[in-house]
């Protein structure tokens, strides 16, 4: 299921091992394993989400482009390695306040409303994400009709 993308993060990074940069108790990389969990759980990763993905990493933690496409290499590989969500969204709720968790969630239908759609399973897991984050319903609701409404999605 993530052979492309993995495959995309190896061209990226050139291959090259690189030591990590972000530590296991770094909410930038909890929030971008979020991420690379929702533009991968519906078995494809579409260039549009590659590419949204990487823009919001980038833009949201203010980084350049080698150390985005570190992040989403080191992303990829905790999201590969974890068990659930909870390692990360407690990790995000130890560090950010609300609004910046709901700044995680709205990242969420962002990355799952980049191709157009959003299907059981992402929308499952956001309702998971952003339960464990402490975000309402009504919130977590109002947020993906934010992002649609943003994409002229209706």
């Amino acid at each position: 299921m993530f052979q492309g993308f993995r495959k995309f993060l190896s061209e990226v990074s050139g291959g090259e091992k690189h030591p990590a940069h972000f530590g296991h108790n770094d909410y930038r990389l909890a929030a971008a394993a979020l991420l690379v969990h929702a533009a991968a759980i519906d078995g494809d990763v579409s260039d549009v989400e590659r590419d949204k993905l990487h823009t919001l990493i980038k833009q949201q933690f203010d980084l350049d482009e080698a150390t985005t496409d570190e992040l989403l290499v080191e992303a990829t590989q905790a999201e590969n390695e974890s068990i659930d969500l909870y390692h990360f969204t407690s990790l995000i709720n130890r560090s950010l306040e609300d609004d910046a968790r709901r700044r995680v969630v709205e990242m969420m239908w962002e990355i799952t409303y980049a191709d157009g759609k959003v299907d059981e399973f992402e929308s499952n897991l956001i309702w998971r994400a952003a339960d464990l984050l402490g975000i309402s319903s009504r919130e977590r609701i109002e947020l993906g009709h934010q992002v649609a409404q943003r994409r002229g999605i209706t």
